[in-house]
């Protein structure tokens, strides 16, 4: 699987941010974009079908960056072995805490991203 390829030094600090950085590149791709296209729709030479495909192709780039973090975040956790709280002040204890953390953390940015490329599901154009 994934985890097997890529070297637990990947896991840190960073990673606990990577699913929270991505929804939010993902919602400002999507809002920007929808908004540039519907002040100015003859910008682009497109219609508002290339923008909803645009913001599907966002979506679904932005889940599979979110499931990757997800699926690293479950190998830090030790998928799943050790169960909360990780309390102890002990460096195995951070590392497990970091990888629940970061495994919540990604399920939320999943949500999150489907949550914001819902309106392109049920918003055919642009209201005026």
């Amino acid at each position: 699987m994934v985890w097997r390829f890529l070297p637990p030094q990947v896991e840190s600090l960073w990673t606990l941010f990577t699913a929270p950085v991505v929804w939010a590149i993902h919602f400002l791709i999507c809002y920007v974009g929808a908004a540039v296209f519907c002040a100015k729709p003859g910008l682009f030479d497109v219609d508002f079908g290339a923008v909803r495909a645009g913001i599907a192709f966002a979506t679904l780039l932005a889940l599979s960056a979110i499931l990757l973090a997800g699926i690293l975040a479950w190998r830090q956790w030790g998928f799943g072995a050790g169960d909360p709280p990780h309390d102890d002040p002990t460096r195995h204890d951070r590392g497990l805490f970091q990888g629940f953390a970061t495994l919540l953390l990604a399920g939320l940015s999943f949500i999150a991203v489907i949550m914001t490329a819902l309106p392109a599901l049920f918003v055919t154009g642009c209201l005026r």
